[in-house]
């Protein structure tokens, strides 16, 4: 798998926004997460292919996130609700109110048992991932900036191993957690990724955005902007930061003023010798740093911002959701 060879093969546009999405096993169907409340179903190998909405009670509003377990899709909304669907009869099967404010991101256990979701109400929430039943609910953020506005959790990851969990809010604060005690274990902070605004719009913006743990659990990767210039347009440089897990080391710093914009999503190689992030501003961007050097080795991208995206194991298919598109990318070599 060589980033060097990342390519599009095809792009379907649409007039919604698409926030999240899942894959099978193969990616052949894709689930999308739309901002017209809907969850479709989406064949990608169909000639001409079309959304299908899954059917029954679904949410009221933007589909922000979702995490497939076998043959159960589980999503979370702005409506601040978690719905379980089944994927063989394409039916609503389970909706419950999940948290006070809207829900930001889900993460799902390695063993699919449990699944975690975080808030505007800046609480996390565990999940059993079958019966709904609630298992946990904690927090280490404060629910204020400290320029008196709201604060909100963004971004949750659950390590590889199954031992760990991290959470990051608005004002670049990352907490570290036992998976099994939900005992806080450790803190890291990427201050640069909130910015506040004095003059312009007296607003504080930025956050950490996409939290991934590296595949061996030893590192964890934060992603987000640096200082932003102009708040309406997002104008400010992408912006990743790398720390060791152990010992709270900050390992990497990178900015990225090509591709400006908020880093929305973060993938490691299986090997964990490179970095993808996906995100942007008015234009999406897909970029691999070297996980060592930092230095960045491919970066493609158009227009739109990128919210997410999922891929098959050898990244043969990278999906991305964005602004009225989906689009898919391989790192398949495209020779002949």
């Amino acid at each position: 798998m060589d980033p060097k060879n990342l390519h599009q093969l095809a792009h379907w546009p649409s007039q919604d926004i698409v926030f999240c999405l899942a894959a099978d096993d193969d990616g052949s169907t894709l689930y999308l997460g739309s901002s017209d409340a809907n969850v479709y179903v989406f064949d990608t190998a169909a000639e001409k292919p079309e959304r299908t909405a899954l059917g029954g009670e679904g949410h009221q509003s933007y589909v922000t996130s979702m995490v497939r377990c076998g043959k159960t899709l589980i999503t979370g909304g702005y409506d601040r609700r978690l719905i379980w669907w089944d994927l063989e009869t394409r039916q609503a099967i389970r909706s419950i109110q999940a948290h006070d404010k809207w829900i930001r991101r889900l993460a799902v256990t390695p063993d699919q048992r449990r699944v975690v979701s975080v808030g505007d109400d800046v609480r996390c929430r565990v999940w059993d991932a079958v019966s709904g039943e609630p298992l946990a609910d904690f927090s280490d953020h404060n629910a204020t900036t400290p320029h008196h506005y709201p604060s909100m959790l963004y971004a949750v990851a659950v390590s590889p191993d199954g031992t760990k969990l991290a959470t990051g809010d608005r004002v670049g604060h990352v907490a570290l957690w036992d998976a099994e005690s939900y005992r806080k274990i450790g803190e890291f902070e990427a201050p640069v990724m909130y910015t506040w605004d004095p003059k312009q719009r007296r607003h504080s913006i930025g956050g950490i955005r996409s939290l991934a743990f590296s595949r061996d659990s030893k590192q964890l990767a934060v992603g987000g902007i640096g200082k932003i210039g102009n708040i309406d347009h997002l104008g400010g440089p992408a912006r990743l930061e790398v720390f060791d897990v152990a010992s709270g080391e900050r390992r990497l710093e990178i900015e990225d003023t090509k591709k400006k914009g908020l880093v929305e999503q973060i993938v490691w190689s299986p090997g964990d010798d490179w970095i993808l992030t996906a995100g942007g501003d008015h234009n999406m961007f897909l970029t691999f740093c070297d996980a060592t050097s930092g230095e960045r080795v491919h970066q493609d991208g158009n227009g739109g911002h990128a919210h997410g995206l999922v891929h098959n194991e050898d990244f043969s298919k990278i999906f991305v959701a964005g602004h009225q598109r989906v689009s898919c990318w391989s790192l398949e070599s495209n020779d002949g």
